[in-house]
């Protein structure tokens, strides 16, 4: 159930950043966000309410609250404004594998902080996924669309790069949150326990900006813009209510690499949607199933393996090797 939710979860998150590359076309990223963000309210009030999972909320402890309220903070606030501002530079497809770095940091917090256990094939999934995107980095010469036409945008690939890697570390961070907070608890307490962060990340998001002067800004937003924004933010809601039952039901090492699979569907969804605005060309993509790569050795486990292959005895202690 945790690996088909995450699934979900994958392709409802790539759709969001498909819509959203629209959108930030003719908006901005703060107009983006102050959409994207309240709107994950309903989306998991509605649920909470229907299979009763309000009362869960008298069960958290403070520290569980504080904990569901940091993670909505940095996944839907920090990390968030720092994936549009990467998909507004590069587009969603040349900064989707800079993102998958997001599954490094999920995993080493993961060893440290709930003591899952890295194997052989972990460290061969970390290899790959550190590949991936230096394949898109190095790239050479004019950046082509579907089909080898021109680009509608011109890349600001240093702006990209570095707002990449910034929303791999919050969005590999907050799936750690969520887990320690969703410790033996039921799958309803996940749907209240995302409400309380999309409480949390819509309480900082409409205090920022006033505290920045851009109500005006906001409020001159493009009818055109408004309607990208208002999808994204249903498709990115949709998305995190299905992460955070994942979570619910399995632990961070399967749902995060699982998550990874909304590089393929971002593909898709941008060739379909997004030609001209969107990097397509043999480097990306070679980067983007290195990396895709990469998490499928992150997902499975030394008895996986071990069942697929005849391996030799001699090979044993490389498979059982774990650490710490």
């Amino acid at each position: 159930m945790g690996g088909l939710l995450a699934l979900c979860a994958a392709a409802t998150f790539a759709m969001n950043n498909t819509l959203a590359r629209r959108g930030v076309l003719s908006g901005s990223v703060l107009q983006a966000m102050a959409i994207t963000v309240p709107f994950g309210v309903p989306l998991m009030l509605i649920p909470a309410l229907y299979f009763g999972a309000l009362p869960a909320l008298h069960e958290f402890t403070w520290a569980t609250h504080a904990s569901f309220a940091a993670a909505g903070i940095a996944h839907f606030v920090f990390g968030r404004y720092c994936n549009y501002r990467a998909v507004k530079a590069i587009g969603a497809n040349l900064s989707g594998p800079l993102m998958e770095t997001s599954v490094l940091f999920a995993l080493v917090l993961a060893v440290t902080l709930l003591g899952e256990k890295l194997t052989i094939m972990k460290v061969l999934g970390i290899a790959l996924i550190l590949a991936g995107p230096l394949l898109t980095v190095e790239k050479k010469g004019k950046a082509k669309a579907a089909g080898g036409g021109e680009l509608a945008f011109t890349p600001q690939y240093v702006e990209g790069y570095v707002f990449s890697l910034l929303a791999a570390f919050a969005y590999g961070t907050s799936p750690i949150l969520v887990r320690m907070a969703l410790e033996h608890a039921s799958w309803q307490a996940s749907i209240a326990g995302g409400l309380v962060s999309y409480i949390a990340a819509t309480v900082v998001v409409l205090l920022l900006i006033p505290l920045l002067g851009k109500v005006k800004h906001v409020s001159e937003m493009s009818g055109e813009a408004a309607k990208w924004f208002c999808w994204a933010g249903f498709f990115v809601g949709v998305s995190q209510l299905l992460r955070y039952v994942a979570l619910s039901f399995a632990p961070v090492s399967v749902v995060s690499p699982i998550q990874r699979l909304s590089l393929v569907f971002r593909l898709f969804f941008s060739y379909m949607m997004n030609r001209r605005y969107e990097i397509f060309d043999t480097r990306m993509i070679a980067g983007t199933i290195v990396s895709l790569l990469g998490a499928v050795f992150l997902s499975m486990s030394i008895d996986n393996v071990r069942d697929l292959m005849d391996l030799p005895v001699w090979m044993d202690p490389l498979f059982l090797w774990t650490w710490p």
